[in-house]
Formats: C-alpha cells, structure tokens, sequence
C-alpha cells in the first residue's frame, strides 16, 4: 500500500467498533434550546394570527372602498338630482295640461332623464330616504323646524325641504325635514309582539 492510499483509510483496526457514548454520561437537553425553540412557536403563531388579521382587515377596507368610493361623486350629482326634481314639480297638474306638444315633450324628457339618473344612482348602491310620515331620526333625518299639527303624533315627519340618501349602509345626506309638535305622543314600540 502507498502512503496515499493508507491516509484516506480508517484509523480504527479492522473490526474495532466506533466508540459509544455512556448512557450514564449523556447529556441533558438544554433548557436554553428548548426556550428559545418556544419563543420561535410563539412568535410564529402570532405572526400567523397577525397576517390573518391583516387579510381580514384588507378585505374589509377593499369592500368598504367598493361600497363607498364614489361618495363624494354621488354627494355632488345629488344637486343635479334636486334641481331636476323641483324643476318637475315647479309645474302643477293644471299647467301641465295646457301645455302644447312641445312643451309636454320636453316635460317627458326631463322626467325620464330623472328616472334614469335615479336608476343610475340605485345601481350605486345610492338610495333615496323616504321620511314622510315617519317617525324622525336624527341619524337619517335633519330638523328644519317644527310644525304645529294636532292631527298627527309629535316628532312625526310632516313636510320634505329636501330628499336625503343612503348609500350602502350610511347617510350620504340626511333628509331635511319638518316635524310635528303638539300632536298625540307617538304610542310605544311593542318589543314584545305576543303580549
């Protein structure tokens, strides 16, 4: 054998076994280890919760950015809605019959331009508050002034200034009302329909 081949060769004697660690003198797990093993568990299960919260919470604002992103757009066009609208009704009944073709064309036009742009704005999720004859709300409604009215019960809407919208589930602008005063209290609700 040359001094190449003998190097590359084991140092134990042929059939001599690799020594054994004692039993006895094993050595203990290390508390370090086993800490720092934990504190990597822990800071990977928070950071798991803490990119599912950032999920949930992306989602949510993209919806609400879906939901809500054209609400100054749809706050602005609620003008152009108004001015059609007390344009139509600038025009009673009476007036409307004496009108020759043309001017009764034209009427048509507008009120169809209105009806579109209301689809328009429905299709937005923008919607009109309806609040004649119910009870007021100040988180829908905004108290103009208040109207003496025994015929019906106090803190009733009794007269629409101005249409207010909802777009999802906000106010977009609140209805400007009159209420009614010196009418009957309104009777409780009955949260309990069986009684």
């Amino acid at each position: 054998m040359s001094d190449s081949e003998t190097s590359t060769q084991p140092a134990t004697e042929p059939g001599a076994e690799a020594p054994q660690a004692d039993p006895a003198v094993a050595p203990k797990p290390s508390t370090s280890l086993d800490r720092e093993l934990a504190d990597m568990k822990d800071r990977l299960l928070r950071t798991l919760a803490e990119m599912e919260n950032m999920r949930k919470r992306t989602e949510r604002d993209v919806a609400d950015a879906r939901s809500y992103g054209i609400s100054s757009f749809a706050r602005d066009i609620l003008g152009v809605a108004d001015n059609m609208h007390r344009a139509l009704q600038a025009l009673d009944d009476e007036l409307r019959a004496k009108a020759d073709d043309a001017t009764k064309a034209l009427l048509e036009g507008v009120e169809l331009t209105e009806r579109e742009l209301m689809s328009a704005l429905e299709k937005h999720g923008v919607k009109r508050i309806e609040p004649l004859n119910q009870k007021f709300d100040p988180n829908r409604h905004q108290a103009m002034f208040e109207k003496e009215d025994p015929s019906v019960p106090s803190g009733t809407v009794v007269q629409v200034m101005q249409a207010g919208y909802t777009i999802g589930e906000r106010v977009l602008r609140p209805a400007l009302v009159a209420v009614s005063k010196g009418g009957a209290k309104p009777p409780p609700a009955n949260d309990n329909p069986g009684q």
